[in-house]
């Protein structure tokens, strides 16, 4: 992979973890295209907007035109009714994979959830081979993302790495976030690992910081060169004392 991508494309720019990457990744790329269906402001230099439904099709294909890789935010991020998760995360999903694959896309780095592995107890220490054990909607709709792009690789070449995201926030604020919390720099560090490691194939890496307790483990995604550097134990005090 080169130093720099040329374009790469962030979607759910509008979201919460998309504002933060979208003042992030400009490093990483000569230009980059952001989209969300909600307003994404004034494009700073060197940026496109694109307003889009992950659920249209024709619209999903026009956004990767001129697209070398893809940072893939976009979606219902909380569990909750069907109808609106199935349009955005597995509709969506299913469209940007198709486009990628039309467009010549060979790169996408997925936002998926520990919430595809939600029901199994916290007690276990769940590796990348962990069945998938989804919690809501949510979870199921991330399993097929997951699942979606396993078949892309296989069939089409197109590489991803599936970020199951604990919880990316500031701090950590309450007794599982101590195990689950992930920093915005570890985020921005794994996403870069994601995007220039050479043959990353389909690889599922949990995403989180370097916690105490860890309830995951990331010994099937050693490739990727990641290695969280924060940790939620300077949080540890004010949870202990002000959370139930």
């Amino acid at each position: 992979m080169p130093i720099k991508i040329n374009r790469l494309l962030l979607t759910g720019a509008a979201g919460g973890l998309g504002k933060v990457l979208r003042n992030r990744l400009p490093g990483m790329t000569s230009i980059l295209r952001v989209s969300d269906v909600a307003d994404l402001g004034q494009a700073a230099a060197n940026e496109e907007t694109v307003k889009c439904d992950l659920g249209d099709y024709e619209a999903m294909l026009s956004l990767l035109d001129g697209v070398d890789a893809v940072v893939h935010l976009g979606g219902m991020s909380i569990d909750g009714p069907f109808e609106p998760i199935l349009n955005a995360n597995i509709r969506g999903a299913y469209n940007l994979y198709e486009a990628a694959r039309l467009k010549g896309v060979n790169r996408i780095v997925f936002a998926s959830s520990n919430h595809v592995v939600g029901f199994h107890k916290q007690t276990d220490r769940l590796d990348a081979t962990a069945a998938m054990r989804p919690d809501g909607n949510y979870g199921v709709s991330k399993a097929f993302g997951e699942l979606l792009s396993r078949f892309y690789f296989d069939r089409y070449g197109i590489e991803t790495v599936c970020m199951r995201i604990g919880s990316s926030f500031p701090k950590a604020i309450d007794h599982r976030m101590m195990s689950t919390w992930l920093s915005y720099d570890d985020l921005t560090e794994l996403i870069r690992c994601s995007l220039f490691t050479p043959g990353v194939g389909h690889t599922v890496v949990y995403a989180a910081s370097d916690n105490t307790p860890s309830w995951w483990d990331n010994r099937l995604a050693t490739h990727l060169g990641w290695t969280p550097k924060d940790s939620s134990d300077p949080f540890r005090a004010e949870v202990e004392a002000s959370v139930p």
